[in-house]
C-alpha cells in the first residue's frame, strides 16, 4: 500500500503577484508594453 492519500497545501505557495511587486517597479511598465504588443 502507498499510505493515505491526504493532500496538503503546504507544498505550494499561493501569492498575489500584484501585491508583491511595488507600483513603481519597471516590470509593471514592461507588462503594459507586452500586453499592448500581444493585443495588436
Amino acid at each position: 500500500m502507498r499510505g493515505s492519500d491526504e493532500r496538503t497545501g503546504a507544498l505550494f505557495s499561493y501569492v498575489d503577484v500584484e501585491s508583491r511587486i511595488r507600483s513603481d517597479h519597471p516590470l509593471r511598465r514592461i507588462r503594459e508594453i507586452t500586453n499592448a504588443a500581444l493585443a495588436a
